[in-house]
């Protein structure tokens, strides 16, 4: 894998691009992560456990700290589960999960990822993620 510049929020033009597709009904968002293998709380020490986890572990604490407040935003978690090497993709591209995770419309999922209790934990997510990739999902039919 080459180095490259990690992504682990979304950008202002990205935001504004999503809110500008005209998304009208639920949207689910497919959530690749590579996780570090030390998580690095350096960010938010107050979060950090007493001992060294791995970055999967954080992200595990990120999900338990995450699920109530996804699901009273009217949100749900589809699937998560362990990633591994692409079948059609490049052979040097590693992601360790991949998550889904559905949200009944745009607003809910803006209302969810700002809400100050949620944020009180976010902090696992960072600690946790080498590099991520979001990409939100629109249900069609097949033509």
């Amino acid at each position: 894998m080459t180095a490259a510049t990690p992504h682990l929020e979304p950008t202002e033009s990205a935001g504004r691009a999503l809110f500008t597709r005209g998304v009208a009904g639920p949207v689910v968002m497919l959530n690749l992560m590579r996780f570090r293998a030390v998580a690095d709380y350096a960010a938010t020490p107050e979060l950090a456990p007493a001992a060294p986890i791995s970055g999967a572990e954080a992200f595990d604490r990120y999900v338990r700290h995450t699920l109530p407040f996804l699901k009273a935003s009217g949100g749900d978690l589809l699937f998560y589960g362990d990633g591994g090497p692409f079948l059609i993709g490049p052979a040097d591209e590693r992601w360790d999960a991949a998550m889904l995770v559905r949200q009944s419309s745009l607003q809910s999922f803006l209302a969810f990822a700002s809400d100050a209790a949620y944020l009180a934990g976010i902090g696992h997510r960072t600690a946790a993620l080498e590099d991520s990739r979001l990409l939100p999902l629109v249900e069609r039919s097949p033509v």
